[in-house]
């Protein structure tokens, strides 16, 4: 069959490998928020790459992510849809095989901002927060990283001092998801007084707080992330969070995340493998379609092996998560692994699609650009690998 020289390139389709079952153990409610998530991503497909170019944040698609119950990330929120750890894992995956910037969106609202409020927040701060939150109505930001803190938050430097029944924060956040969109931002502040970090609920609006959007991004384009300057910023003590005291804290709410960005990694990776195989069955050159191909075969075949292995340390930390027993260096190794091995892939579908692999209407260059950038955050993957040094020698590389 001769295909339409003119016709556009049908790659978006679902293709749902998963060579070694290793999602065979997902139950029917399990699948069912699965396909729910790819409903959202199939609305957002055809609208998502003018976002992206335009470097617009389109916060009507992200409060359709609240509508469709997506944003609770395996946490018992009152009124909404509970996912076990595969679950989570795959609502994560699927939204990154649907765009990055709405992915990373939901990381920041559910990952970090929901999971905050829930695991620190006082019972009133719960009671205010956590519905319109979990729901969208409320959009959250979580400033941790600082301009000369990212891999080394612990060192961050924004100040929170205690006056009388309120908290003066000063400090300079930024990449920020959410910090200026209007709603809330979880600030973290290290107290002047027992130099412990300490966190802070902080409407948009306060007198003191100033935020913009990061101009010049080549990824993650359809999100805005935002520089956040805190003057004197007045907050009464009812707004800091009660449950988190230091920054061993904070990094209860980290380890989370960072297994939501070994399923990202997976979705971007899942869409580019399947988006390159559909592209080689419809691609000719040389008087035969590119899958017929040796060398094209090798390549995905490769592409494969990796998508596999991504796949299995996928299901096998979600199992462990069910059981209760996660360690920090196990999220750490599947952040370490996947992003990797999705850069990887990445590089080898743009290069199969050739110069189709540069066209956003084909969809990969803007999952190339994305997977940079959770390459780096939660984390670089030279951070991860020092933790992973220290489990394995008892040295610490850090200091």
């Amino acid at each position: 069959m001769n295909r339409d020289p003119w016709a556009p390139y049908e790659l978006a389709t679902a293709v749902d490998v998963d060579y070694l079952s290793a999602f065979a153990t997902a139950t029917d409610e399990d699948r069912r928020h699965w396909a729910r998530t790819r409903q959202y991503g199939e609305e957002i497909l055809p609208v998502i790459n003018e976002h992206w170019e335009n470097g617009h944040y389109p916060l009507d698609l992200v409060r359709r992510m609240g509508e469709l119950d997506l944003f609770t990330d395996g946490l018992r929120i009152p009124g909404h849809a509970h996912f076990s750890p595969l679950a989570a894992g795959l609502v994560a995956m699927e939204l990154s095989r649907a765009d990055g910037s709405m992915a990373a969106a939901a990381a920041v609202q559910g990952g970090l901002v929901l999971r905050s409020l829930k695991l620190f927040g006082s019972p009133e701060q719960q009671e205010q927060y956590l519905e319109p939150v979990a729901s969208g109505k409320l959009l959250g930001g979580f400033a941790l990283t600082e301009p000369h803190h990212g891999s080394d938050a612990v060192g961050l430097e924004s100040s929170a001092r205690r006056d009388g029944k309120h908290w003066i924060i000063n400090g300079h956040k930024k990449w920020i998801g959410n910090g200026a969109a209007g709603g809330i931002t979880i600030v973290w502040a290290r107290d002047v007084a027992d130099s412990q970090v300490k966190g802070f609920i902080i409407d948009q609006g306060t007198p003191g707080y100033e935020a913009a959007p990061v101009r010049g991004k080549g990824v993650l384009r359809a999100i805005e992330q935002a520089e956040i300057r805190l003057t004197d910023v007045r907050v009464p003590e009812s707004a800091r969070l009660t449950g988190a005291e230091s920054f061993k804290d904070v990094s209860r709410a980290l380890v989370d995340t960072r297994v939501n960005v070994g399923w990202s990694a997976l979705g971007h990776a899942q869409f580019l493998f399947e988006a390159a195989l559909q592209y080689a069955k419809q691609r000719t050159q040389f008087g035969k379609p590119l899958a017929a191909h040796q060398m094209i075969q090798e390549r995905l075949a490769q592409m494969l092996a990796e998508i596999t292995n991504m796949q299995l340390q996928c299901a096998a930390v979600a199992g462990i998560q069910a059981a209760g027993q996660l360690k920090d260096t196990q999220a750490s190794l599947l952040k370490f692994h996947n992003t990797r091995a999705a850069r990887r892939i990445a590089s080898t579908a743009r290069d199969l699609l050739g110069g189709n692999g540069i066209l956003l209407e084909n969809h990969v260059i803007r999952h190339v650009g994305d997977i940079e950038a959770l390459h780096t955050y939660e984390g670089t993957e030279s951070v991860q690998a020092l933790i992973l040094g220290r489990d394995l020698t008892g040295f610490s590389a850090f200091s």
